[in-house]
């Protein structure tokens, strides 16, 4: 196989809105910014979406140059980046998928019942979770996380008895 040189283009990332967190308050949202939120028309025929976040506390050399972690939910494993769902990568992005409890177009509020993700983070795409897109029969996962639960819905219990294994 040739393989040729292509310059490749820098890529320009615009944040669309931001998380708003408060656990006090039990208040978890994503506010679009004013320009963006036409784009929020007929999210509200899906249930779940798709979050993608960039996170911002970590963006920064150090964070990005780390190409492998010990997994904190796996004591002793060490993985690649790309092998787990670290904030510590090349490019500090992330992905949350989340039931729509609402929709507010006129604020441009999307209301949720959690995220993973700090107060102020950059939101920089919604995507309407769709099953013949995005969910997969047979998986295979690995070891260190394969008596996680298959399903979102049962991942708040498991999670919440399983916190001082997490380092939560």
């Amino acid at each position: 196989m040739v393989q040729t040189k292509t310059a490749i283009k820098p890529i320009v990332i615009n944040p669309i809105g931001v998380v708003q967190v408060s656990d006090e308050q039990g208040k978890y949202c994503i506010e679009v910014l004013p320009e963006y939120r036409e784009a929020l028309m007929q999210l509200e025929a899906f249930s779940h979406v798709m979050i993608v976040w960039w996170a911002d506390k970590h963006d920064n050399d150090k964070d990005r140059s780390l190409l492998s972690t010990e997994l904190p939910y796996a004591p002793g494993v060490k993985a690649g980046v790309f092998a787990c769902r670290s904030e510590y990568r090349p490019n500090p992005v992330g992905i949350t998928t989340m039931p729509i409890m609402a929709i507010d177009h006129a604020q441009g509020i999307v209301t949720l019942p959690w995220i993973d993700a700090f107060d102020g983070t950059p939101v920089i795409d919604l995507k309407p979770y769709m099953p013949s897109s995005d969910r997969i029969r047979d998986v295979k996962v690995a070891d260190w996380i394969s008596d996680w639960p298959l399903w979102m819905e049962e991942a708040g219990a498991y999670f919440a008895s399983h916190q001082t294994d997490f380092g939560c």
